[in-house]
């Protein structure tokens, strides 16, 4: 996909957040607009592309579906195998999930002075149709896993910025210094 061909409700959404982003507003104000058409986009579950719909036997997939030319935004697919699951990992960056198909498991973590995540809150299903949202100001360390054992699950994330460029962190259980990564996609080079 990567801005050459988009389907019709994945343009509508990508039109729909450009339009709300052209304007700068505060993020209290524009996420739950987005949280709005996410929302729209995941309750059809016949527009993703199966190529960005496979999984990996080993390791979770984040395809890129629309990079903003700006980078003020980048859309992806996230395909869990049974049993796959991230690390404790932030996004410096706000986001917006929407559950496509399967359902996931995520858990929220607050990160101690010495580095040690401790859980917060209960761990959230996400069914298709949910949507959760992440961000510096309102939570922005988490774990997400595929709540199903027997079958692929699918989410869509929009990031406020070209996520697989952005430096971001992962947490180890046991505290310490936190590890930068860049994610980089499963299918751009």
């Amino acid at each position: 996909m990567q801005n050459n061909y988009l389907p019709a409700p994945l343009k509508q959404f990508v039109d729909e957040v450009t339009a709300l982003l052209a304007n700068p507003e505060e993020e209290s104000s524009y996420l739950p607009k987005i949280g709005e058409s996410m929302r729209t986009l995941v309750a059809q579950d016949n527009w993703l592309d199966p190529a960005y719909a496979q999984p990996h036997p080993q390791y979770y997939q984040q395809y890129l579906l629309y990079a903003d030319p700006e980078d003020r935004f980048s859309v992806v697919s996230f395909v869990w195998g049974a049993g796959q699951q991230t690390p404790i990992h932030n996004h410096t960056v706000w986001g917006v999930i929407g559950m496509l198909r399967g359902a996931e498991m995520c858990q929220s973590y607050a990160i101690a002075a010495d580095g040690t995540p401790t859980p917060t809150g209960a761990e959230l299903t996400l069914a298709p149709g949910a949507v959760e949202f992440v961000s510096p100001t309102l939570g922005d360390v988490h774990k997400v896993r595929n709540a199903l054992s027997d079958q692929v699950s699918i989410s869509i994330h929009i990031y406020g910025a070209n996520i697989g460029k952005v430096k971001r962190h992962v947490f180890p259980p046991e505290g310490g210094a936190a590890k930068d990564f860049i994610s980089g996609y499963s299918n751009v080079a």
